[in-house]
């Protein structure tokens, strides 16, 4: 039997993960959707619809665009121009250390790939000590 981890990752993976990390509280943006925060900083989050994202053929807003955080340019910049991962970003995140992902492509990424960037972003997000005693009861490969 393939290791669970190994499966095509789905958006309730994002819930799951995201609220399994330690410190974190959950809080509801406009429309309803979900923002993960540790220490009152957001790591992930669902965003509404807006004009900034939106399908090149049709037009229409992306209504399943997912906000990660990442933590440094160079990170968001190797997830987002590897052509090979569903990550992208708009001009409105320039500067913003966070990428985005569409919830109709997250099944591109096995769960063990969702979770590292969850985790990374919840990394970026927390205290230096809520970082670093993570780190140390999760040592990484």
């Amino acid at each position: 039997m393939a290791d669970d981890q190994d499966r095509p990752a789905r958006v309730e993976d994002v819930h799951e993960i995201a609220v399994a990390m330690p410190h974190v509280t959950v809080e509801g943006a406009a429309g309803g959707n979900p923002v993960y925060q540790v220490g009152r900083k957001s790591f992930v989050f669902f965003r509404n619809p807006r004009p900034d994202a939106v399908d090149p053929v049709t037009g229409d807003r992306y209504a399943d665009v997912i906000v990660l955080w990442v933590p440094t340019e160079a990170d968001k910049q190797a997830l987002v121009q590897d052509e090979s991962a569903p990550f992208f970003t708009t001009p409105h995140f320039d500067g913003h250390l966070s990428v985005l992902l569409r919830a109709a492509r997250i099944g591109e990424l096995t769960r063990r790939e969702l979770a590292e960037i969850i985790q990374d972003a919840w990394l970026s997000r927390a205290s230096a000590r809520r970082a670093a005693d993570w780190l140390r009861a999760n040592p990484q490969p």
